[in-house]
């Protein structure tokens, strides 16, 4: 039994169920580990907008109009019933009558109609894009923030441990006679003013953490790109702008309704087709017939001015918004380009000037604790070294926003 039981080659089931769960867990927590992109970001908060509702909306009515234009008949047909029966001394006579009425489409109106339905259809596509790009931009600018509060939170803590470090140094030497107690009240002091600082801003990454909870449905941020990764070419232009390219299709729309609205000055006609059956009473034998009829409408331009009026004003809106736009867009991404390179220029000035003070505080607290210096010059060098910290982390994060402001005003959406 025991060498069959060394020799045989499977495990017992709670073994393999148990390895299975490890491997399951464990590729649970390299999904975990990845980072979230803004991508993914951008896509859990268009499930849940209302601009994802009202594209859906608009693209059935985009697909409605494509079937309505498919159809062969301009309108629903319908049908006509009538019945007549005589009195008196043509008592005994009925006449009967069944019709179907069919509408049919002008010349040229049903192209019309299909060529605006299917611009409607390419606008609601233009208008979904161009909803997708404002609501990259929002995600774009709370993850921004984000990104700063955390940097700032950072260095805030940092701050707090080295202040909490000298204060504890110096209350050593305030009990070995080395300071005075003032000395140790002084420096209890900053430690706290740390502390407090570090509090308000947790509570401020805590309100921005909820905006995007809210904004996104996720707990992940996406973490900070480098910026020589996402800067965009910087010769590129506008042109395939979302928002561009739905104001060109808001022309289109506007030019083709007005063409529909211009091949439908009436009343679509009526193709008639009846069955007549008449019974002259008294013995005589009925009579049936078949009656064929088309009805035309008469139409002016009168009664079609208001729908050609309001056709031809959307489609001079049209036109000004998008060279208005244009003008518009080549502004904002110069902007853009100029602020991210005030953005990398100032990055660069306040990391070496981080760097700097940094050292200097360093050399301070060798000084101090060698008894060559005193505790207000070492403080002051630990302020000015946490603010350039800051002003560093700031700027950084200043400048990724940068990046991020540039893509937005190109259109690139994520």
């Amino acid at each position: 039994m025991n060498q069959l039981s060394k020799a045989s080659p499977w495990h017992p089931p709670w073994r393999a169920a148990g390895l299975l769960a490890l491997a399951l867990l464990a590729t649970g927590s390299a999904w975990a580990r990845e980072p979230l992109t803004l991508a993914q970001a951008l896509q859990a908060a268009w499930t849940r907008s209302l601009e994802s509702t009202e594209a859906q909306g608009r693209q059935r009515r985009a697909e409605a109009d494509r079937q309505l234009a498919a159809s062969w008949l301009a309108a629903p047909p319908s049908v006509a019933v009538s019945q007549r029966e005589g009195r008196g001394a043509q008592s005994g006579q009925r006449e009967t009558e069944l019709g179907l009425a069919a509408p049919l489409w002008r010349p040229q109106q049903r192209e019309a109609n299909g060529q605006s339905a299917q611009a409607e259809a390419e606008w609601a596509a233009a208008a979904e894009q161009a909803a997708r790009l404002r609501l990259a931009g929002q995600l774009r600018e709370l993850a921004g923030r984000l990104q700063l509060l955390q940097a700032e939170a950072q260095q805030a803590a940092s701050q707090q441990q080295l202040l909490d470090q000298v204060a504890a140094d110096v209350e050593r030497r305030v009990k070995a006679g080395d300071l005075a107690p003032a000395d140790g009240l002084a420096a209890r002091a900053e430690a706290l003013a740390a502390a407090g600082q570090q509090r308000e801003l947790a509570q401020s990454l805590a309100q921005a953490r909820s905006a995007w909870l809210l904004l996104t449905g996720l707990q992940q941020v996406p973490e900070a790109e480098s910026p020589a990764m996402v800067t965009p070419e910087p010769d590129r232009q506008p042109e395939r702008h979302p928002d561009l390219q739905l104001a060109e299709a808001a022309v289109t729309r506007a030019s083709l309704r007005l063409a529909q609205v211009r091949s439908q000055r009436s009343a679509p006609p009526e193709l008639g087709v009846g069955v007549r059956q008449e019974r002259p009473g008294q013995g005589q034998p009925g009579q049936n017939s078949v009656t064929l009829s088309l009805r035309i409408p008469l139409g002016s331009d009168t009664h079609s001015r208001p729908q050609l009026a309001a056709a031809l004003a959307e489609q001079d809106l049209a036109l000004s918004h998008k060279l208005r736009l244009q003008r518009q867009l080549q502004a904002d991404a110069q902007l853009a380009r100029e602020a991210l390179a005030a953005a990398e220029a100032q990055a660069g000035a306040e990391q070496q000037r981080a760097s700097l003070l940094r050292q200097r505080a360093q050399w301070l607290d060798q000084a101090f604790k060698a008894g060559e210096t005193s505790l207000p010059e070492l403080l002051r060098a630990l302020a000015a070294a946490a603010q350039a910290d800051a002003s560093a982390a700031r700027q950084q994060a200043a400048q990724a926003l940068a990046v991020a402001r540039l893509q937005q005003a190109l259109g690139l959406i994520p």
